[in-house]
Parts: structure tokens; C-alpha cells; sequence
């Protein structure tokens, strides 16, 4: 009974407090061993990487900031020793970079523009935002109507401004998004006449994607500025941004049909076969149950070609549009901002501005594919 009385005593009434795990696997320590230094090849490319990042980066910070000129009213302010940025032409320039040669006292019609847009478009980039039909709708009809006339005037005692004065953000912008606009139902159509059964359709749908992908978009800006108005008649002609647009649309829109075309063929036999035994016609089951599976696996390649497209509106300078790259080349010509820094300021300023753009449209693009990757979960 002794024995007994005596191991009862050692009986534990609490559990003991487990222990800490290793320093070495838990925190910025094993983090730093899993994926900077978890092999020799690991190893020296983080060291490699360690070194690019000291070799470049300090020198981009110096002349970008340190050694930078952030005021002054001429070139004099930027041609001291060492200088590094020229800030200040980039604050002298920046109406035009926005604007380009928009008549001064009517560039309250493009901020308006700008308003508008983007009081529609925030709406309906929040999911949980209600009425998202009519935002889309006031989008696509009202909305387009009113940034055209109030851009280019004419009506409502509204002066008539060309758009050979437009410019700066402004071309890009109205390129850019009416080229995103147009394209991406453009392409659905595209790609639907290619899986078409009719072979009229089908051969259309074909050749039309083809020509329009095989050749560069340089040329195709090019045959619609000068080429086109020597095929029509003396007395039709179309404004010159006019003309891009629509050879930016078409351009795109054979792009965007084989990225649709994909996430088609993408969606199983059996969705199909679903549809038709419910009673679908084409139209039905395609808008309904295949469409929008199709657009949700292809999300990433359409926000891609979204992507090339606004940074192929740098090509309309070419054909005499001035956007942001080129008002930004114009005034590089200004002998009052004539300094060794001005070229590198402005090319930095407009990457930065394309930078931004591009990566709020992948951020976005990567939001919605996590929102609707539903598909295999088990809730």
C-alpha cells in the first residue's frame, strides 16, 4: 500500500505547459530558411538578389530623391552639379500631360468627363454595391454620350474643340478604355462564329481574326491615318481619333476572340449537354450556363490583353495622337527645361503612371479570381 500511496502522489492535477517550439522553425528565422535559404541554389540567388538590390537601388533613391531638384521655374534649377531629378518640369508640365493642348478655359469639360466616369466606374467595381444593372447600363449608354459631347463641344453653347488639341492622359485614356470597351464583346462574338456550326460564319469569324492578329498594330494604325481616306470618296472623311479607335477596337477585339475561345473549350461537354436537356436554345445556354464559366477561367488573359492594350496606346504617336509618352516627348523640346535630367524625369514619370494603372488592373483581376474561385470548395 506504500508503493501504491506513493505513485498516486506523483499524479499531476494540471497540464503542464507545453513547451516553446525551436527558434529555428517558427519566425522571420524559419521563414527566412524555407524560402531564401532552404538549398545552395536558393542560397545564391538571394545572395545574387542581395547584391543587385544594393548595387541598384541606392543609386535610384540618390537620383530620385537625394540629389533631386523639387522647385524651380526654369532650367537653371536643374543644371547645378550632381543634379539629379528636375521635379519642377514635371510640375510646370502637368496641364498638358493631362490635358495636352485642350483649350485652357474649357478644360473644365475633361475634369467633368473624368468626374463622371469615375463616379460610375467605383460603383461598380464594389461587388456588395447595389444596383450594379443600371451603373452598368448609365456605363455603357448615357455615359459615352455625354463625355462625347462634352469633350468635343458643338452643341449646348458648348465651343467646339478638335481633337487634334487633345492630349496627355487624356488620349490614353479615351483610347484605352474605349478600345477595352468595345474589344471584350467584340471578342466574345469572334469567338463564338469560330465554334459556330454555320461554315459561312465560322470562315468569317476565321479570317477576320487572322488578317487583324497577323499583322503588327503599328500597321494597322497606319493604313487607318493614311491609307483608308484614299479608298473613300472625296467628299467622306472621319476624324482622325475616330479612325484609331476603331482600328484599336477591331485590333484587340481578335485578340480577346481567342482568349474567350479558350476558356470555351475550356468548359466541360457535360454543361452542354445540361443546357440542351433543359430545354436551352443557343443563346440561352450560352449566355446563361457557358459564358460565364468560360469568362471566369479566362479572367487572367483578359485583364492581360486589357493590359497590353493600354500600353499600346503609346503607338498612336505615329499617326500624329499626341498621349501621354508623346506630350511628354513634345515638351522635351522646350528650350526652357533643356537639362541632361529632363528626358529621364519625364520617362520616369510616365512609367510610374502606366505602372500604376496596369498594376491596380492585375491587383483588381487577382481580387475577382479569388471572389469567384468557387468551384471546388465543400460550404
Amino acid at each position: 500500500m506504500s508503493d501504491v500511496t506513493a505513485n498516486i502522489a506523483y499524479v499531476r492535477t494540471k497540464e503542464k505547459a507545453p513547451l516553446p517550439p525551436p527558434r529555428r522553425t517558427t519566425g522571420v528565422v524559419a521563414w527566412m530558411r524555407e524560402n531564401l535559404f532552404s538549398s545552395w541554389s536558393n542560397t545564391a540567388l538571394t545572395l545574387l538578389g542581395a547584391w543587385l538590390l544594393y548595387s541598384i537601388v541606392p543609386p535610384i533613391l540618390d537620383w530620385a530623391l537625394l540629389s533631386a531638384t523639387f522647385t524651380g521655374t526654369d532650367r537653371q534649377a536643374c543644371l547645378r552639379d550632381g543634379a539629379g531629378a528636375c521635379w519642377p518640369f514635371i510640375d510646370a508640365k502637368f496641364d498638358q500631360f493631362i490635358y495636352g493642348r485642350y483649350p485652357l478655359e474649357e478644360r473644365w469639360r475633361v475634369d467633368w468627363t473624368f468626374f463622371l466616369g469615375i463616379a460610375g466606374l467605383i460603383p461598380m467595381l464594389i461587388p456588395r454595391v447595389p444596383f450594379k444593372f443600371w451603373n452598368a447600363l448609365y456605363l455603357l449608354l448615357p455615359y459615352p454620350i455625354i463625355a462625347f459631347f462634352l469633350l468635343t463641344g458643338g452643341v449646348m453653347g458648348l465651343e467646339e474643340v478638335e481633337t487634334a488639341l487633345w492630349g496627355g492622359m487624356l488620349v490614353t485614356l479615351v483610347v484605352a478604355i474605349t478600345g477595352i470597351v468595345a474589344s471584350l464583346p467584340l471578342g466574345i462574338l469572334l469567338a463564338l462564329g469560330r465554334r459556330s456550326q454555320m461554315p459561312v460564319i465560322r470562315m468569317l469569324s476565321i479570317g477576320f481574326i487572322e488578317i487583324w492578329r497577323g499583322v503588327p498594330l503599328v500597321t494597322v494604325l497606319f493604313m487607318a491615318s493614311v491609307m483608308l481616306p484614299l479608298f473613300l470618296p472625296e467628299d467622306v472623311t472621319f476624324d482622325k481619333l475616330l479612325r484609331c479607335l476603331i482600328a484599336v477596337a477591331l485590333f484587340s477585339a481578335a485578340y480577346m476572340a481567342e482568349v474567350v475561345r479558350g476558356g470555351l473549350q475550356a468548359v466541360p461537354r457535360g454543361q452542354y449537354e445540361g443546357a440542351q436537356a433543359l430545354g436551352l436554345n443557343y443563346w440561352q445556354m450560352m449566355i446563361f450556363i457557358i459564358l460565364p464559366q468560360a469568362l471566369k477561367t479566362v479572367i487572367p488573359g483578359i485583364v492581360n490583353s486589357f493590359i497590353a492594350l493600354f500600353k499600346d496606346t503609346t503607338l498612336v504617336l505615329i499617326i500624329g495622337l499626341f498621349d501621354l509618352l508623346g506630350i511628354i516627348q513634345l515638351n522635351f523640346t522646350d528650350p526652357t527645361w533643356a537639362t541632361p535630367q529632363t528626358a529621364a524625369t519625364g520617362y520616369v514619370f510616365a512609367g510610374f503612371f502606366y505602372f500604376v494603372i496596369c498594376a491596380g488592373m492585375s491587383q483588381y483581376s487577382r481580387y475577382m479570381e479569388r471572389r469567384l474561385d468557387t468551384g471546388h470548395r465543400n460550404d
